[in-house]
């Protein structure tokens, strides 16, 4: 039978000339493209050069053995998914058998073989191969899906959110009826946003695409600044939080987004599972040579059934009466990966149901960290918020309406605003008025964002210029292909006025 050119390829390894020549032969006359290799070394080169659907390998090769040439297949990315299957007229035992399999066969069979058994096995895994390669493709094209509805979601979600603080804003003695009313709409729309995000981060979990970016991060100066972030929602549930810090520093080796994400994660939570009026308490300290950040709450606690699967991806372990089980079921297995991505670890405890919980984080401490014998606890004080001063801001979003609301939220906190809706017109914009600040989409009709930046960043005289990345595609690519641009910053729809405002006085303090 002849070959295909889009039929299976085989890379058949043997010393043995042949028994190489006739597996060769049982292969193409089912009609399989094969390729030959007699030595380990030789068959490593071509399935690097050609990626193979499947090595037929012998174990006994006269200069690696086919157990260390599966090996290197399997731990070599560009060909560990190769499908290997592994054979043998010397290796006869069950142990060999499971010594195959462990350096990373799909199957093992002794010789000799028979012509029918050879081609049932080769057909069985490349069938294997087929659903693997299509479930790739798949997940590959669920993130891509993914990425692309968290665009199309956050960019209406964002002028719903601005649209309405700026009416509070213009109309702060409303009616308690309509108060009300714009409470449900933000409070439902925060909502949505944070379904988005936990959409992102199933993918990148089941992906393993979370990758950190270490630095030295001083945890009781993080911890400030988680608390001042999850603080508003804490106060909408009337709950009394308390935080005790120690009065000397502590360093880890982590990445402090991803770390902010891990405290505020549990800081929510514990929110959320407590009763209206409940009480939260967060605290860091020293034991050895950890760091322990702990986040206790007197909740509706855990039941010891469900302690050993709080942290499985969509778990979800009940809710408090008042509220509704919102959420997916991800934060807390987005928690334990982050975690155990800094070498740390995390575990919950609670008596039962009904009497709180404790989350504590254990993260290893760097060698600068001062040895501690005891944590003297106070409670970081707040820094008063500065006021805002006025400056000259640009907003370039092809969504008039978002524009439009960005602009107004800018323009009441007494800032000179001026709007663009392509990338020429941005670029014009930027030119004539030479903004100290400008807000660029990425997902502009003619030309990127990105390419706005990197054009805005080519003038001398748009040096100084800040430039805030705010659109609705908010991966970690996307936000180091905003950096690599030249853009200052990346905020990600939908923002609310005190983050565009409190972004502006940031990036201007520093000019």
């Amino acid at each position: 039978m002849k070959a295909n050119p889009l039929d299976p390829v085989i890379l058949n390894v043997d010393d043995t000339d042949a028994a190489r020549y006739a597996k060769t032969r049982i292969l193409q006359r089912a009609g399989f493209r094969v390729l030959e290799a007699g030595s380990g070394a030789e068959a490593l080169r071509i399935a690097q050069e050609v990626s193979p659907d499947l090595v037929l390998l012998d174990t006994k090769l006269p200069d690696i053995n086919g157990f260390e040439v599966c090996r290197q297949l399997k731990q070599n990315p560009e060909t560990a998914m190769v499908l290997v299957l592994q054979t043998s007229a010397s290796y006869l035992s069950s142990p060999d058998k499971v010594r195959a399999l462990d350096s990373g066969a799909d199957n093992y069979l002794f010789e000799p073989i028979e012509p029918e058994e050879l081609l049932a096995n080769v057909r069985a895994l490349l069938r294997l191969g087929r659903v693997e390669r299509e479930l790739r493709d798949m997940d590959r094209r669920k993130d891509e899906f993914l990425a692309i509805l968290a665009h199309e979601l956050r960019n209406p979600l964002g002028p719903i959110r601005n649209a309405v603080e700026l009416l509070r804003s213009l109309d702060p003695h409303s009616s308690p009826a309509q108060e009300n009313a714009r409470r449900v709409i933000l409070r439902q729309t925060d909502h949505m946003v944070r379904l988005v995000d936990d959409l992102l981060d199933v993918s990148r979990i089941s992906q393993g695409k979370i990758a950190l970016r270490r630095t030295q991060v001083e945890l009781c100066g993080l911890l400030k600044s988680i608390v001042e972030t999850v603080e508003p929602n804490i106060a909408a549930r009337q709950h009394i939080l308390s935080v005790k810090l120690p009065d000397h520093e502590i360093w880890v080796d982590g990445d402090s987004v991803r770390l902010t994400q891990v405290v505020g994660n549990l800081l929510n939570n514990a929110a959320k599972f407590t009763a209206p009026g409940g009480q939260i308490a967060l605290s860091v300290c020293l034991e050895g040579n950890q760091a322990v950040i702990r986040v206790t709450d007197n909740g509706i606690g855990i039941a010891p059934e469900q302690a050993e699967t709080i942290f499985d991806l969509f778990a979800q372990a009940g809710h408090s009466p008042d509220r509704v089980q919102d959420g997916l079921g991800i934060g807390l297995s987005l928690v334990r990966t982050l975690v155990n991505l800094h070498g740390g670890s995390v575990d919950v405890h609670s008596e039962g149901m009904g009497q709180g919980s404790t989350f504590e984080v254990r993260l290893p401490v760097l060698a600068s960290t001062p040895a501690a014998d005891e944590t003297d606890c106070v409670v970081p004080a707040t820094a008063p918020a500065r006021p805002a001063d006025a400056y000259r801001i640009l907003v370039v979003d092809d969504n008039v309406d978002s524009a439009e609301i960005v602009s107004a939220l800018l323009q009441f906190a007494g800032h000179e605003v001026h709007m663009a809706h392509d990338g020429a017109g941005a670029i014009e914009a930027a030119l004539r008025l030479q903004p100290d600040v400008a807000f660029l989409d990425i997902g502009l009709p003619d030309m990127s964002g990105v390419d706005v930046a990197e054009k805005l960043r080519g003038y001398p005289q748009l040096a100084k210029t800040v430039l805030i990345a705010l659109t609705g595609y908010g991966q970690d690519k996307d936000r180091m292909g905003a950096m690599a641009a030249g853009f200052n910053h990346h905020l990600t729809k939908p923002v609310n006025m005190e983050t565009l405002n409190d972004t502006v006085r940031t990036f201007m303090k520093r000019q």
